[in-house]
């Protein structure tokens, strides 16, 4: 089997849920626990960290990786989906699994597949967690796929659990309120093991805290202890950055003298304003991350891209005019994306608008600009929502423009029609994102 081949049993035999949605969703560890059994549980050969949320946990998982890079740990790091390569979901020190690796390991597992019929993730789970433990990896942040309960992730046992936030998503699969997501979420809570939860609300806080008493797991509200806000500086470079005062005098840590009761600025090259929320939540980890150095964790944080090749997180593409594009696709991310559009300076917004069919399509399109010219498209998936459809839905929320038969069609679109002074922004759905970036 070569390399090729191998993809093509991935994408073609194994039920992909960011392909076809709910038919690729497998509501139990079933699967998971019988791929663990013949590959002799990887995942109990290194410490982990678990990362589950509906927004920001991508962000979170590439952040820390690259703090504990920064630290000299050999770090794993496993996230969904991918934008342009399979093999950015399973890294090692910010480089992508090897085409050898993951070759081999479908030729000598493929009847294995046959016989338990593992859903596209739950095979890639597997695959990540033998590679991590191959590769002889320190310590892996291991992001969830979808919920926390019974996501695949969810057999490990990490040292610490991350969730980010909660908001309405996937409430096919979770459930329709904020407090039944939650609890899916809250499934990632293990004995004993401490949990940081990046953003509270009064609909799910004591989903967490309950879980966590049961669990004897100690338990930190990031926004509860720390204050932050967003300053309006240059980096070394003069490039882009996002800076983040941060008050950290409420944090249990072990610091000196001089270092206590102060706020500590954290720069950032993924500059989208939500990116403050994340960056807490990360600060908040600190009293269990006993090992790492503050200073580190701010190099860490500034070096992300760098270090874990994160991209689609309000991505600069290009100046004059100005090209955005952001992964946010759903009503909790899209909000954030629209407030942040606000904050631009440009005469016209051209909005290169494609989503999937499962979200809360009404609800994300009562939050964007009325004011913009719209690019309507389809993803090139069989989950993407028709452009057409999309159309008449964002014709109802009163928004203007007009459908195209691609993204790319779209973007050329918009390219050729923007004037220096206007704004280009890409979105809805990573997969369209992945289609501009491609």
């Amino acid at each position: 089997m070569n390399y090729q081949e191998a993809l093509d049993f991935l994408f073609s035999q194994l039920p992909m849920f960011h392909r076809i949605g709910a038919p690729a969703y497998k509501a139990n560890l079933n699967n998971t626990l019988a791929l663990a059994k013949i590959t002799d549980y990887p995942y109990k050969d290194f410490r982990s960290i678990h990362i589950a949320g509906t927004n920001g946990k991508g962000s979170v998982s590439h952040m820390l990786a690259s703090i504990f890079q920064e630290a000299g740990y050999k770090t794993g790091l496993f996230t969904s989906p991918h934008l342009l390569d399979f093999r950015e979901r399973i890294k090692v020190n910010g480089e992508m699994i090897s085409i050898e690796y993951l070759t081999d390991f479908i030729e000598n597992h493929q009847r294995d597949f046959e016989v338990i019929k593992p859903s596209f993730f739950e095979m890639t789970f597997i695959l990540g967690m033998c590679y991590f433990r191959d590769q002889k990896v320190d310590i892996a942040i291991v992001e969830t796929g979808l919920g926390g309960r019974l996501d695949s992730t969810n057999v490990i046992v990490p040292e610490l659990a991350v969730i980010t936030n909660i908001g309405y998503d996937h409430m096919q699969f979770l459930g329709n309120s904020l407090k039944a997501i939650a609890t899916e979420k809250a499934g990632i809570i293990k004995e004993e093991v401490p949990v940081v939860i990046g953003e509270s609300n009064p609909e799910t806080d004591e989903v967490f805290t309950v879980k966590a008493i049961q669990s004897k797991s100690p338990i930190i509200f990031a926004d509860k202890i720390l204050t932050s806000s967003i300053t309006e500086r240059l980096s070394e470079n003069r490039g882009r950055s996002l800076f983040v005062e941060i008050d950290i005098s409420n944090l249990n840590l072990h610091l000196s003298n001089n270092r206590k009761n102060k706020k500590i600025l954290i720069e950032s090259p993924l500059t989208g304003d939500y990116q403050e929320k994340n960056i807490k939540t990360i600060l908040a980890c600190l009293p269990f991350l006993q090992d790492i150095e503050l200073s580190t964790i701010v190099k860490g944080i500034k070096n992300t891209i760098i270090n874990t090749g994160l991209s689609g997180r309000w991505q600069i593409l290009g100046e004059n005019p100005s090209i955005i594009c952001d992964i946010g696709h759903n009503t909790h991310g899209m909000e954030w994306v629209a407030r942040q559009i606000k904050k631009q300076q440009y005469s016209k917004l051209h909005f290169v608008l494609g989503v999937v069919n499962d979200k809360d399509i009404s609800g994300m399109l009562q939050l964007l600009p009325k004011d913009a010219e719209y690019y309507f498209c389809k993803a090139d998936i069989p989950r993407g929502m028709e452009s057409a459809f999309l159309t008449e839905k964002a014709v109802e929320a009163g928004l203007t423009g007009n459908e195209y038969g691609s993204v790319n069609q779209a973007y050329k679109a918009a390219l050729e029609k923007a004037k220096k002074e206007d704004l280009i922004f890409i979105g809805g759905s990573a997969f369209t994102v992945a289609e501009v970036l491609a």
